[in-house]
């Protein structure tokens, strides 16, 4: 999938994705992480999501990875706080108390320009990207986190009823990706809301993955 494609989307303001709520599934399962506050969760693909303030509101810290910089810029904005900004390596990091966003692309981000991680919450990476990368981001997730443990959301339906994204990710498909690498409970699936139900039935699949 091209960059200018998300590049357009939020420029024309597309943004069917941004959820205008915190996710409730974030809400009821992030406790699985079992992570004290002051614990740092990395957010990759992140947008603008609503999820970051509710995390930092809780006292996490909080690192994200989004190509778009004005999603950025609004996210900021939101949040009512002033980013320092600097350049690492093809990157720019955007900087404020508790917060670290990457801003490019997230198969330029290293393990050592990303820093220690304590969990993954992975709500709009895996299901944004088509099949053919999804191997790629998942193999390069577990590279730059240290197999860090995940709370991961999914989305599962008939991919010929809609183009995506979001993309359809089955539990095979889940379990090919990170089986050998951790033990994967799935902790939640019902009906999926919103605008993707509008458009197909869609199941919404809630998976933690500790380390082996």
């Amino acid at each position: 999938m091209e960059h200018s494609f998300w590049h357009q989307r939020w420029e024309e303001n597309r943004i069917g994705f941004h959820e205008s709520k915190v996710n409730p599934l974030l809400v009821s399962h992030v406790g699985e992480l079992s992570l004290a506050k002051g614990r740092r969760i990395f957010l990759p693909l992140c947008g603008k999501t609503l999820d970051i303030s509710w995390l930092l509101s809780k006292g996490y810290r909080v690192v994200g990875a989004e190509l778009s910089q004005l999603a950025i810029e609004q996210l900021f904005t939101e949040l009512g706080a002033q980013p320092e900004i600097s350049k690492v390596g093809e990157l720019e990091q955007w900087s404020a108390n508790n917060i670290d966003i990457f801003v490019g692309d997230i198969f330029r981000l290293s393990k050592k320009i990303l820093g220690p991680v304590d969990a993954v919450y992975d709500r709009a990476a895996l299901v944004a990207l088509p099949e053919e990368m999804r191997n790629r981001y998942a193999a390069h997730l577990m590279e730059i986190t240290g197999k860090s443990q995940q709370l991961v959301i999914c989305y599962y339906y008939d991919q010929r009823l809609m183009e995506g994204p979001p993309f359809s990710v089955s539990d095979e498909e889940v379990q090919r990706h990170y089986a050998d690498h951790y033990d994967l409970r799935l902790l939640a699936s019902a009906h999926a809301t919103g605008k993707l139900a509008e458009q197909c039935a869609a199941k919404e699949n809630v998976w933690l993955l500790k380390r082996k």
